[in-house]
């Protein structure tokens, strides 16, 4: 339905067991309450993959962000101690059409509903997501608040809210647009990951530093099963740190917020490039060298979510099915190698390596003449396709290279 009469909400009758979805357009949705009781307020959006919900829910780029899962049926396999992306939920709401009554894996320790009320989340379920998001897709993602529970229909004196009240919280959060949120996200303190499988105990073949803006622990696994030793740094690491590890390579990961904000971290990167250290970003660190070397982002209408995006790479005409986590993006020009616009082209040719077969939105960049390159999609597949596992070992094939050219030097 949509806000057109301001009408009082009996507390004590209705958010017993039900809960509302308001959109800042006015849009309002009436179900379930699902997870934990309360008002939770943030950017919506939807992700479309069919499975991973765990990965989701624990993903940090979604920091601030209401998530509508489209496949209609999710928690059929409970929570486990092995599929989550960090140590927490980072989605600040949960939008479901129907959780599943039972649990049936012989990984689970516990149920989604469980894990949602012990930390905290607020949802709403029994929804209609296909009309929801048929609505995100024309309307765009906008900010939005879930409410629920007895307290949820209270002003600060107690007396009952009426439709308008929701509406006005709503419109009164802050945007994602102009958000800084990296330093929400990133670890506290430095920790490292040392090889594993293979080269489990064995002196590794490459050191990364990577910056943890937001970052996906399969992330330094993947490495770490390559070889690597991977130091994971605070979003304030500063570049002495980062060459007092004497690494091989650096990382830029995942994370949230709008990467016209970053200013900090693309100083930093900057400062990596002119070192000559090569460079490997993923998601955030994809919008990130492009502000880096000259280029603006911009926030897409409804952004990429799920695991089911196909992405062609421009330099061999392959086409991977990729995992996506992005409202913004990357302003370049698509087609022949560029100067990169920033400080006079300092940083030599550039050129897009992959687009999405959607939109044709920019998903990757590769400096033809620095060690440096991104990829806007996540390789790491936690949850998603393996398509894209090949961009770890090309980094540690520039890694290994430069290596080689220090020796000859």
């Amino acid at each position: 339905m949509n806000l057109k009469n301001a009408k009082t909400i009996d507390s004590d009758s209705y958010f017993s067991d039900r809960a509302m979805l308001v959109l800042e357009d006015g849009e309002v949705y009436t179900g379930m309450a699902f997870g934990a009781a309360g008002t939770t307020i943030g950017e919506i959006v939807f992700a479309t993959g069919m499975t991973g919900y765990q990965e989701t829910l624990t993903d940090p780029s979604y920091d601030r962000q209401i998530v509508v899962q489209t496949f209609p049926h999710i928690g059929n396999t409970g929570v486990n101690d092995q599929d989550g992306e960090s140590a927490r939920i980072w989605v600040a709401g949960y939008v479901v059409r129907e959780p599943s009554p039972n649990v049936s894996s012989w990984r689970a320790r516990g149920s989604l509903q469980d894990q949602l009320v012990d930390q905290g989340i607020v949802g709403i379920s029994h929804i209609d997501t296909r009309r929801l998001v048929r609505h995100l897709r024309s309307a765009g993602v906008m900010r939005a608040g879930i409410f629920s529970g007895p307290s949820a229909a209270l002003d600060g004196e107690g007396r009952p809210r009426i439709m308008q009240d929701f509406l006005d919280q709503v419109r009164s959060a802050p945007r994602m647009s102009g958000s800084h949120l990296t330093g929400e996200v990133s670890t506290d303190g430095s920790y490292t990951v040392e090889p594993a499988g293979d080269f489990l105990g064995k002196e590794p073949l490459c050191t990364v530093a990577a910056l943890d803006l937001g970052i996906k622990s399969m992330t330094p696994h993947r490495l770490a099963e390559r070889g690597c030793r991977v130091h994971v740094l605070p979003v304030d690491t500063t570049i002495e740190k980062i060459h007092a590890l004497n690494p091989d390579g650096v990382f830029f990961s995942n994370g949230p917020g709008d990467p016209s904000t970053a200013d900090d971290e693309v100083a930093l990167l900057r400062q990596v490039l002119a070192a000559g250290l090569p460079f490997f970003g993923i998601c955030l660190g994809n919008q990130l060298l492009g502000r880096a070397l000259g280029f603006d982002t911009y926030k897409l209408k409804f952004g990429h979510r799920g695991i089911n995006q196909p992405v062609m790479d421009l330099n061999t005409g392959k086409v991977e099915i990729t995992a996506h986590n992005h409202g913004f993006a990357v302003d370049a020009p698509k087609g022949k190698p560029v100067q990169a616009p920033y400080a006079g082209g300092r940083y030599g040719r550039v050129r897009v390596s992959h687009v999405d077969l959607n939109d044709e939105v920019v998903e990757g960049l590769e400096c033809l003449d620095i060690p440096a390159f991104s990829v806007q999609y996540h390789p790491e597949a936690a949850a998603g396709p393996h398509d894209a596992s090949y961009l770890f070992d090309r980094f540690i094939d520039l890694m290994r290279n430069a290596k080689g050219g220090k020796a000859h030097a």
